[in-house]
């Protein structure tokens, strides 16, 4: 008979090294721990998804099932096909649509790993949902909950993690985030895991080799039409194959004879245009974001100082930032950065932890009076 003391926790299973791990790390702790695969693919990519695998193809659940197997937990698959649909590939498309480049990661964590999952694993009386992202959740003096760095620099994945909100914070356990990833892999192998070396996913899941502009002229009505290459100024300097391939910051692939290299500087969907220029036309001193979400705060008051990531491989860069309006925050940086793009997430820290973040708008903003 279980403890009445005794927490329960749903992991969820990727059937990779960090959420085996963590399932073991939770049991170990004393947790009665359930794990559950979600099963996001489509119906009609089945075959491609068992090909290629990734975090949520058909082989994870398999891997997943053996891990569950050794482990001695129970295991089940959940389906969250309609929410990632909904949430995250419908999302994907509206962005690059609209001249935006997203991050469907971000939007996965938020509505399908959490948002889905959180409530469906309460609805079955569980306390918690763990998952194996390389993050630590640390509750503050004022009573809010943060996410903290990873002891794991290289590892670190809080920027994908900046928009999920008190509750689902107060509901979740990130054990992984105490450790290297080497540690990892070696407790996978000391209690005999078979994917103790199995390499981490890369490419984005529903798009297992990588093409987005074929994705999206596959699963949109939308005609992608050609349009015109112009310079800060305007003058056309070619055509280009549409806005959907192509990303602030980009040199490759546009095809152009400059006689020097040239950059993406912007995408203007509303005149089908892509603006070309030099590298130095690539960085801005400040951008504006929306859609905001705080994590340390409840609202951002005054100047704060902050560091600021515009991208998941972003080092982040000194900035300072304000509200300008109900859902936008200004935030300008010590020193220019370099292809701000949006679309992406720009996430604020202060210290070691997450104040808050939010969707880039772009490096302009026009406050409605």
């Amino acid at each position: 008979m279980m403890s009445e003391t005794k927490k329960t926790v749903v992991v969820g299973m990727s059937g990779g090294v960090d959420s085996s791990v963590t399932a073991y790390l939770l049991k170990k702790a004393g947790y009665n721990v359930i794990g559950v695969t979600m099963q996001i693919w489509q119906e009609e990519a089945e075959v491609d998804m068992e090909e290629n695998g990734g975090c949520c193809g058909l082989s994870a659940v398999e891997d997943a099932r053996r891990v569950a197997d050794t482990l001695g937990i129970p295991y089940y698959v959940m389906n969250f096909r309609k929410e990632f649909k909904e949430y995250v590939m419908d999302y994907f498309l509206e962005e690059y649509l609209c001249g935006r480049t997203p991050n469907p990661c971000i939007a996965c964590n938020r509505y399908v790993k959490w948002e889905a999952l959180l409530h469906r694993s309460i609805e079955i009386g569980a306390d918690y949902i763990a998952t194996g992202h390389y993050a630590q959740i640390m509750q503050l003096p004022n009573g809010r909950y943060t996410i903290k760095h990873s002891v794991s620099a290289k590892k670190d994945q809080t920027y994908a993690l900046y928009n999920l909100t008190q509750e689902q914070l107060s509901h979740t356990l990130m054990p992984v985030g105490a450790y290297e990833k080497d540690e990892i892999r070696r407790i996978a192998k000391d209690i005999n895991l078979l994917v103790a070396n199995k390499p981490d996913s890369q490419d984005i899941c529903f798009i297992p080799d990588n093409d987005y502009a074929k994705f999206i002229h596959e699963n949109s009505d939308q005609i992608i039409e050609e349009g015109n290459f112009v310079d800060l100024e305007g003058n056309i300097l070619g055509r280009h194959k549409g806005i959907t391939n192509y990303t602030v910051g980009q040199r490759k692939g546009l095809n152009l004879s400059m006689g020097k290299p040239v950059f993406v500087v912007e995408i203007r969907p509303e005149t089908n245009e892509v603006v070309i220029g030099d590298n130095a036309d690539v960085f801005q001193p400040k951008l504006y974001a929306n859609k905001l979400n705080f994590m340390s705060t409840e609202k951002l008051e005054g100047e704060m100082e902050v560091i600021a990531k515009i991208r998941y491989s972003h080092n982040g860069a000194k900035a300072k930032i304000r509200m300008v309006a109900d859902d936008v925050v200004e935030c300008l940086f010590d020193e220019p950065q370099r292809a701000i793009t949006p679309g992406q997430a720009v996430v604020f820290y202060e210290q070691d932890y997450v104040v808050g973040g939010g969707s880039i708008i772009g490096t302009s903003f026009c406050e409605q009076k």
